[in-house]
């Protein structure tokens, strides 16, 4: 069976997250939205992890609430140290029970307080990180999360690296796979074939429970349906994804090259006319995902490699009702309507996916059901993110989209 996962998410422990953040309303969302398997996030920290086993039981690596819901023990860290230059990088980690989990936390204690923020941040090198965790068990994940974002990917353009190689040096080899983030998508990434070699993942990292957010970037596994943390792992480690659903990378926050506080964004050949420089205020302009891409790509724009795992690109439900109706995302006026979907048609994704346009313009109005249908088709247009500042999608006039 196939099983939507987010396996990037946060608890209410980490900075700039929603206090509503518990397993109750986790599980309420993920299956609204139609995701079957989260991450939990944040198991280093002290409080949540006292949660997660009071309210979870264990069964082969898979941690279930009393109403059968599946998630799996996850943990993002923040690496920062000195090479070169300041680094920062963030990396997932996935781990397959609770007793692997306290000797990571004991690990990451040596490190610095892990009960401050969900996301710990730890002074050791990416090498250094990824042999320590080795040593306590080679059934954890190492994931780069994000890893073109500008400021904790590993490849991005202010902390980052110009190859895995670089960063993980000869513990490489424990590096299987890693996540796209929102402002780059699998053919992008294509492009590069240093990383062809790598399974390409997809998690929202979300910080809170509603549902554009959580969910918004995904996994699809195919699994039995009584699957296990090794499962996961196994369809990680040898590239058996079913598809990865995706943002439009316009639509993320480091997509182009700009300046937020100037309001000023360009093209990666803008920027280079410009010299990398903001022409408001002079200083350097914060450079995007696509330029990256595009310093570090060794293949033409549109690329696929034989054995490419298919993907979805699409904006989250609440997004694409605001844009039929010009307003705003968490309107009363589009939670009504994406009530009436989701109370018709099981689920989020599957109205996003599955459901025709002719029974989706007999549950709500027309210009929703073909905004919904030019959504799957990847036919609505973005203003690129950039700096910190999310895309916009752009509605033409009140009769059709752009």
């Amino acid at each position: 069976m196939q099983v939507i996962s987010d396996l990037h998410i946060h608890s209410r422990f980490s900075r700039a997250t929603s206090k509503d953040l518990t397993i109750a309303n986790l599980e309420k969302w993920a299956k609204i939205k139609g995701i079957s398997l989260l991450g939990t996030g944040d198991f280093s920290h002290p409080a949540w992890l006292q949660e997660l086993k009071k309210e979870l039981k264990e069964y082969n690596g898979i941690l279930k609430t009393k109403t059968n819901f599946s998630f799996l023990l996850t943990n993002e860290v923040c690496l920062s140290y000195q090479k070169e230059k300041q680094r920062n990088v963030h990396l997932l980690l996935l781990a397959p029970d609770f007793e692997v989990v306290e000797q990571v936390n004991t690990y990451f204690k040596k490190l610095g307080r892990i009960d401050v923020d969900g996301r710990p941040n730890l002074n050791v090198s990416c090498s250094e990180f990824v042999e320590e965790i080795m040593r306590i068990s080679e059934k954890i994940e190492i994931i780069p999360a994000h890893v073109w974002t500008s400021w904790f990917g590993i490849f991005g353009s202010v902390t980052g690296f110009d190859s895995m190689e670089e960063a993980f040096e000869d513990k490489t080899k424990y590096i299987h796979a890693f996540e796209t983030g929102m402002s780059s998508n699998p053919e992008m990434n294509w492009r590069l074939s240093f990383l062809d070699d790598y399974t390409i993942l997809s998690f929202s990292d979300s910080h809170s429970f509603w549902p554009w957010r959580l969910g918004r970037e995904a996994t699809v596994f195919e699994l039995k349906e009584d699957f296990t943390y090794e499962e996961i792992i196994n369809s990680i480690r040898k590239k058996r994804i079913a598809l990865t659903i995706e943002t439009p990378p316009e639509y993320g926050k480091y997509h182009f090259d700009g300046h937020r506080k100037c309001g000023f964004s360009c093209s990666p050949q803008e920027a280079i006319q410009l010299k990398n420089v903001c022409p408001v205020c002079g200083k350097p302009l914060t450079i995007g995902v696509l330029h990256r891409v595009e310093e570090l790509a060794d293949r033409r724009e549109g690329f696929k490699p034989v054995d490419a795992v298919p993907f979805k690109q699409l904006l989250p439900l609440h997004e694409v009702i605001a844009l039929a109706f010009s307003t705003t995302f968490s309107s009363k006026k589009v939670w009504k309507e994406y009530e009436k979907l989701v109370s018709n048609f099981d689920n989020e994704f599957n109205v996003l996916l599955n459901v025709p346009f002719e029974q989706l313009s007999k549950v709500i109005d027309k210009k929703i059901a073909e905004a919904i249908i030019k959504n799957r088709e990847g036919k609505i247009k973005i203003k690129p993110g950039f700096d910190g500042k999310y895309g916009e999608p752009i509605f033409y006039d009140q009769k059709r989209l752009v």
